[in-house]
């Protein structure tokens, strides 16, 4: 089966799938599904990194004209500093507006990474104090500007475009 990336085109071929059903002793034989639905596995791990700054890794299973995507067995992978830790997400659809990077991740350099993996608790455990760690120094840089006569104006009452 060839298809093109989509939606549309994926129930097309669907349905040509239970056109076949006649060939099959049982309907759902695991054979039979299995040896169609290959051709819609992609093998290839990708990334894609959002727009809020999240990065989401996973099998991309479809994408459109307007870079909406659908990822199967999704993990949001969190980076702090020579760490990282990975939540399973499942099924993610993102909305194309959000996408800033899509890519395909090699798996044999994946696995050569410098990076040390560690439990979800502790990652997200060492984002909350770099994240602390940061607004304290934000604060600290406004406090020392002020003290010379200068104002920053606040990020949440700027427009985010």
């Amino acid at each position: 089966m060839n298809y093109m990336p989509g939606t549309a085109s994926l129930i097309e071929d669907i349905d040509r799938m239970r056109l076949l059903r006649p060939k099959c002793e049982s309907w759902p034989p695991p054979r039979c599904i299995i040896s169609h639905l290959r051709h819609f596995e992609v093998p290839e791990k990708h990334l894609v990194l959002l727009r809020d700054g999240r990065t989401l890794i996973g099998f991309l299973r479809s994408i459109d004209q307007f870079a909406n995507l659908v990822l199967h067995q999704t993990v949001e992978r969190i980076h702090v500093g020579k760490k990282y830790g990975d939540i399973p997400r499942g099924i993610f659809v993102v909305r194309g507006e959000n996408v800033v990077l899509l890519g395909e991740i090699d798996l044999e350099k994946e696995s050569d990474t410098p990076l040390q993996q560690v439990s979800i608790e502790e990652i997200l455990e060492e984002q909350r104090v770099e994240q602390q760690t940061k607004l304290e120094a934000e604060k600290l840089k406004v406090q020392a500007l002020k003290d010379r006569g200068l104002s920053i104006p606040r990020a949440d009452t700027l427009d985010e475009y």
